[in-house]
Formats: C-alpha cells, sequence, structure tokens
C-alpha cells in the first residue's frame, strides 16, 4: 500500500499560461505605478543608450506612457512615447487570444470525457 500526497498546487492554477500570468502582472505593476514621481534625471534605467548620455532612444518612456494611459493621461501618455496605446491595445489583445484558447483547450478536454 502506498501513500499519495497532494502537491498543494491546485489543478486550475497549472493550466494558466505563464504568459497570461506575465501580462497580468505586467499590466498592474505598470498601472499602480507613478510615473510622475520618477524625475528623468534621477530615474534609475537598463536602457543602455540612455545610460550612455543619449537623449533618445525607441523603447524609453514605453512603460511610462502605458502607466499614464492606466491613470487617464492619454495626452501626456503620447508625449512620452506614442506607442504607449497601441502597445496596450496589442498586449490585452494577447490576453484575451490566451484566455480564449485556454478555455476552448477546457471545453475539448471536457467533451473526450
Amino acid at each position: 500500500m502506498t501513500l499519495k500526497f497532494k502537491t498543494g498546487k491546485p489543478k486550475w492554477l497549472m493550466r494558466i499560461p505563464l504568459e497570461l500570468i506575465f501580462w497580468i502582472a505586467a499590466f498592474m505593476f505598470l498601472a499602480m505605478a507613478k510615473p510622475a514621481a520618477h524625475p528623468e534625471d534621477i530615474h534609475f534605467t537598463f536602457c543602455p543608450l540612455a545610460n550612455l548620455g543619449l537623449g533618445w532612444c525607441p523603447g524609453c518612456g514605453l512603460g511610462r506612457a502605458i502607466t499614464l494611459i492606466f491613470h487617464g493621461s492619454i495626452r501626456e501618455s503620447f508625449h512620452f512615447h506614442w506607442l504607449g496605446i497601441p502597445a496596450v491595445l496589442i498586449i490585452s489583445l494577447r490576453m484575451v487570444t490566451l484566455l480564449r484558447y485556454e478555455r476552448i483547450k477546457i471545453l475539448n478536454n471536457r467533451k473526450e470525457k
């Protein structure tokens, strides 16, 4: 006779795609951030172009732009980076696609049983 122990991880949690968890967490962190609290001159960045002293980088400001969108400041968001609005739309569409795909997988598994 062997003992079987439960792992403690719910099965529904294991079915959620890691990419979906990443995008939800990223949107949550960006929605809670305060871009005005980090001025340009004292803001730490991983951007190699900004660390070299260049004033413009195609990626800099995208996170702030998304944060401003979540705070309702569309005009300021466009000022930081014009791709902020398309990025939110594309990532949101990706999240919906992942949710639909997972739902279809669950429904197909139920039909097979």
